[in-house]
């Protein structure tokens, strides 16, 4: 079977998404999802639709999301892709910005999904090194055709200062996509970039803040050349009925959002100082996740003592930069205490 497949395709590891146990009692806190729910206008949208739609091709332009998230950010319609989840932005920026010849950087560690999304349009892939505490400064003479900038970046949950990003905008030669699919729990945010730089697109999605995983929504904002020719490319209809319609009245109920978010980062803070407490290293978080270094017991045992208990956090041992890490998606005020209940009995020693 092998001459049939492309030999890109062989050599290529595909993308391993965060585990999704079916077991009950399980608290699942391995990838990132909002343990709240969504807008209540979600409910009423759904109870409204009238299922003879279904039977129609949806809106292949999504104009009345797009509407919704223009007057959000202010800007026109034609600044606006809406997506199958952002990695359907991702994906696309690459085939629209990126020649054969071309080349894709982003950080290292970052989201695993950019060098995946590389390897299937078989692009040369040149990656930016993070240092020991995950800060970021450009090589001298780097260049690239696309750069895939993470801002809150994951899974190390670190934020870099708007200035900092503005500046390599500017002097990049390439397009940059900043994916802010953790913006709305940061201290500050680069849409405004997109508007101002004809280079920059700023990417979000629905997935964490808006607590609508299972909808798959993702869009970018940005010059209306570089989104106008993400439209030429996309699939037909890529974003269904179902998901333009629940995730239009979600951004038009910001103060849900918001609550949900603030609750987020309560909590994020409070387990913070306890697992410092505990001797653990905390990286300052801007995300609705913490990345901490367990000191002593190490990042594996502790993953599989957790889950001994039903507690899954995501584990990330395939590469030396984050095998003595952990992520730990920040669940609701009883879900993380139960996870800090079982991280104190299993560094004391308990069953």
């Amino acid at each position: 079977m092998n001459n049939l497949i492309r030999k890109s395709v062989q050599a290529m590891e595909g993308y391993v998404p965060g585990e999704q146990p079916k077991e009950a009692g399980i608290v699942k806190l391995n990838t990132n999802e909002n343990p709240y729910l969504p807008s209540p206008d979600v409910q009423d949208i759904l109870s409204m639709v009238d299922i003879a739609v279904l039977s129609r091709y949806p809106d292949p332009l999504c104009l009345e999301l797009r509407k919704a998230i223009a007057e959000l950010h202010g800007c026109a319609v034609e600044n606006v892709f809406a997506g199958n989840g952002s990695d359907e932005v991702l994906a696309l920026c690459l085939r629209a910005f990126v020649e054969r010849d071309g080349s894709v950087g982003y950080f290292d560690p970052s989201y695993s999904l950019y060098p995946v999304l590389a390897d299937i349009e078989d692009i040369e892939k040149r990656p930016v090194p993070l240092d020991a505490r995950f800060g970021w400064r450009m090589p001298e003479g780097y260049a690239a055709s696309l750069f895939f900038l993470t801002n809150p970046n994951a899974p190390t949950s670190k934020s870099y200062a708007k200035a900092q990003v503005e500046a390599f905008a500017k002097g990049f030669g390439g397009v940059v996509l900043i994916d802010e699919a953790y913006a709305d729990f940061a201290s500050e945010n680069c849409m405004d970039l997109a508007l101002a730089c004809p280079n920059v697109l700023v990417a979000r999605t629905l997935s964490k803040s808006y607590s609508l995983a299972g909808i798959r929504l993702g869009y970018c904002v940005g010059d209306a050349g570089l989104i106008g020719a993400m439209y030429k490319i996309k699939d037909s209809y890529n974003v269904n009925y179902l998901t333009q319609e629940i995730a239009r009245v979600a951004i038009l109920d910001q103060q849900t959002m918001r609550a949900n978010v603030q609750a987020i980062v309560e909590t994020r803070r409070r387990v913070a100082e306890r697992l410092l407490e505990l001797g653990f290293d905390v990286c300052d978080s801007q995300t609705n996740f913490l990345w901490i270094k367990p000191l002593g017991i190490g990042a594996k045992p502790l993953f599989e003592a957790l889950r001994k208990r039903k507690i899954i956090v995501r584990y990330f041992g395939r590469e030396e930069r984050t095998r003595d890490y952990l992520r730990v998606t920040i669940g609701t005020a009883p879900e993380m205490f139960r996870f800090l209940d079982a991280v104190e009995a299993i560094l004391e020693g308990a069953d």
